[in-house]
């Protein structure tokens, strides 16, 4: 397996959970007492992993001084570098534990609280150090459970060695620090590595030939890393490991050739031209690109990314503008009225750190090209402009009555929507975000319509108008 950080011995986790460490050693070894205060010997039963155990948790198991709850000891011997996976299963809600020959606890099952769901099993997993015989602990969770249980063990198989290519996957198991392997990259090329763990917070380190240092913590989605990155031919030392503390548990470590779009080309910097898309490709520093409009035009850019967090900023002719996720999930998109003249646009992610392919494109609508009424479609949005003093109206038709939001959402001017219709009549200034309106409420089938007007009644600019069932 990878090369790994040196074992720690591991404390109690918490008071409560010292206290099961402790309870369990308060009777004397190898005996309990009974209710009228004598003592039963009680033998620890060996064990074997792979195979399968039936028990019980009974008033005269051995007992828990802190809290009560009763206990069952068994003799578990563990080979070197084995990575063990332990469960308990039955009717009883109970905890596993399991302490080394000195004492020490190793991994529990102990969380604070009962199971969320008592019918599922639960587990633990660690990689054994030493060989030798080992204390498993089953415990009910409190001095009420009791009952029968199973345990099974067994012995799980991960990836061996330390050395990845291109392709190639690795399972891997985390315990008390860091992984660590060699990547050999043999052409230069866009790659793509990711770690994904049901159980950690993954973290990568890629480290390389003239200096080359990239770290990434949740580009792969929720917790999981990925760095994808333009990498010349060398050997590359990677690192995987959690982003806090001493986490352990499973994951997977792949290491592919990104797959580009068909036939794209990447294009770093030079002029953004509207209604054709370029891809480009970031390396953790922001890309500049050049607009230019001739006429006034309400223009929408975009930049799309499934590598990284788009971040877009837009200057020039007394312009700043910028955007986080005003496109879809973590997509950025800037949608404004611009004058003629020269803009700047910066492409980047929003940490900074981020790396990966991208899409930017770009589209620009004349005002007078653009709907000031018409009809509004459910779960459509309509680009719109609004000249100074106009009230825009839009009607729609509610087939099935429920709850509905009607939104008005604009750079330029202070949003004011109104709704008529059905016996109803509502208005809404900055119910959105910022200076943006909103109207949600309870429609019943019918003819509605929309009014969108600035606040003061003396603002223009552009906006957008939209109808979501709820």
């Amino acid at each position: 397996m990878a090369n790994r950080a040196s074992s720690l011995t591991l404390i109690a986790l918490g008071g409560v959970a010292a206290g099961f460490i402790v309870g369990w050693q308060l009777p004397a070894p190898g005996s309990t007492p009974d209710a009228a205060g004598s003592e039963t010997v009680a033998v620890n039963e060996l064990i074997q992993l792979g195979e399968r155990h039936r028990g019980e948790i009974t008033s005269r198991s051995e007992l828990n001084g802190k809290d009560g709850s009763r206990f069952s000891r068994y003799i578990l011997p563990l080979e070197e570098g084995a990575l063990v996976e332990i469960e308990l299963g039955g009717p009883l809600h109970g905890r596993l534990a399991l302490y080394d020959d000195r004492d020490r606890l190793l991994a529990s099952t102990y969380t604070g609280s009962y199971h969320l769901d008592p019918s599922q099993p639960s587990a633990l997993r660690r990689r054994i150090d030493e060989s030798g015989d080992y204390t498993l602990v089953v415990s009910g969770n409190d001095q009420h459970s009791y009952g029968p249980f199973d345990i099974t063990s067994r012995g799980m198989e991960l990836t061996t060695g330390d050395a990845l290519e291109v392709p190639s996957r690795a399972d891997g198991w985390l315990q008390d620090g860091a992984d660590t392997y060699t990547l050999t990259i043999e052409e230069s090329g866009l790659y793509q590595v990711e770690m994904r763990s049901g159980d950690i917070d993954a973290y990568l380190v890629l480290e390389g030939p003239h200096g080359y240092h990239r770290e990434d913590d949740d580009s792969g989605g929720n917790l999981d890393a990925r760095i994808a990155d333009f990498l010349e031919p060398g050997e590359y030392q990677l690192t995987a490991r959690s982003a806090y503390g001493q986490d352990s548990g499973l994951y997977t470590l792949t290491v592919d050739p990104h797959a580009l779009a068909d036939g794209a080309s990447l294009r770093n910097s030079g002029e953004l031209a509207f209604d054709e898309p370029l891809h480009g490709w970031l390396n953790g520093q922001g890309l500049e690109y050049q607009l230019t409009l001739d006429t006034s035009a309400m223009v929408t850019i975009d930049m799309l990314s499934s590598d990284f967090d788009a971040f877009l900023e837009l200057r020039g002719e007394g312009v700043f503008i910028s955007d986080d996720d005003g496109g879809e999930g973590l997509d950025a998109r800037i949608r404004h009225h611009l004058g003629p003249g020269s803009y700047t646009l910066t492409a980047r992610s929003h940490s900074f750190g981020g790396s990966g392919m991208f899409e930017l494109k770009a589209m620009a609508v004349e005002p007078d090209e653009l709907p000031s009424s018409g009809h509004l479609e459910i779960g459509h949005s309509l680009n719109a402009w609004l000249g100074a003093g106009a009230r825009d109206h839009y009607s729609f038709q509610v087939e099935e009555a429920g709850y509905y939001r009607l939104d008005m959402m604009s750079s330029e001017l202070d949003a004011y929507l109104e709704l008529e219709g059905g016996g109803i009549s509502l208005s809404d200034d900055d119910g959105g975000e910022h200076l943006d309106a909103r109207i949600h409420t309870h429609l019943e089938p019918g003819e509605y319509r929309a009014i969108a007007r600035s606040y003061g009644g003396s603002e223009s600019g552009g906006y957008v108008v939209s109808l979501t069932a709820e």
